[in-house]
């Protein structure tokens, strides 16, 4: 595990855990736990995704919002696979994702088994080790509700665990909350919130495919969702794409069948 620290940040505000993957959700929520005025440990997990573009755009995220550290974590779920962004299975591309399609009812080939509860698991640990009662995740179920491990009565069940399963919680020194305050809002909400925060979108990565540049596909579930938020919240999405993404389905949808 590797860490770095920035002295950009107050040591005497109160520690958090924030997961950040880089992506626009993450960082939105980075930006809300540092508007609180939590002296943010930045944790990050490079675990066998099929690209590096979101290690790359976290650590500049993380240097740029002068987190107290972050923390870079390897592990490697391909040993498991399972999944297409940690195994050779093509990710899926022009989905059709309106909520009434089959499509946006059904857990996708790009959900990592356990992801979240083995990041969590980590979160955890390093949160009794900071002396954090607060640990941040981005999930969301609304636009994304396919994940299981994004809907509010897993992060219920899992926060109850963890003051089960800590020093820190039996003692009764400290409860642990899992905060997820972007669980209830559409994808256009959080951007609009982020924008209201200071967040450069610029930074972020939420392709699947990204290409040899970084580049995102436009096409891919992750990048359908993130336009039809920059699309509903009247915003242009800073971010390079591969090709013109304006004919997704996604945003299509979300401007009356009209591409925009």
């Amino acid at each position: 595990m590797n860490s770095a620290s920035s002295p950009a940040q107050s040591k005497s505000a109160a520690p958090a855990v924030v997961l950040l993957s880089g992506g626009l959700d993450s960082t939105t929520v980075l930006a809300i736990a540092r508007n609180e005025g939590f002296a943010v440990h930045a944790l990050t997990f490079r675990y066998g995704q099929r690209h590096s573009a979101e290690i790359d755009a976290a650590k500049r995220i993380a240097r740029s919002a002068g987190v107290a550290r972050h923390y870079l974590v390897e592990i490697d779920l391909t040993l498991f696979g399972g999944s297409a962004l940690t195994a050779d299975i093509p990710v899926p591309k022009d989905r059709d994702l309106t909520p009434s399609s089959p499509s946006a009812k059904e857990i996708p080939v790009t959900y990592v088994p356990a992801r979240n509860t083995i990041f969590l698991s980590y979160a955890l640990a390093l949160a009794e080790v900071v002396e954090a009662s607060n640990i941040f995740i981005g999930v969301n179920a609304l636009d994304y509700s396919g994940y299981p491990d994004c809907r509010p009565e897993y992060i219920r069940a899992y926060e109850k665990m963890a003051n089960l399963a800590t020093r820190a919680g039996v003692e009764g020194k400290t409860r642990l909350v899992i905060r997820t305050p972007l669980i209830s809002l559409s994808k256009s909400a959080i951007i609009t919130l982020g924008a209201s925060l200071g967040v450069d979108y610029s930074q972020t990565t939420s392709c699947y495919d990204p290409g040899s540049n970084g580049e995102a596909c436009g096409r891919c579930d992750a990048c359908q969702l993130r336009l039809k938020g920059f699309s509903e919240a009247g915003l242009e999405d800073p971010i390079r794409y591969a090709s013109s993404p304006t004919g997704s389905r996604t945003e299509k949808a979300a401007t009356g069948g009209r591409a925009q």
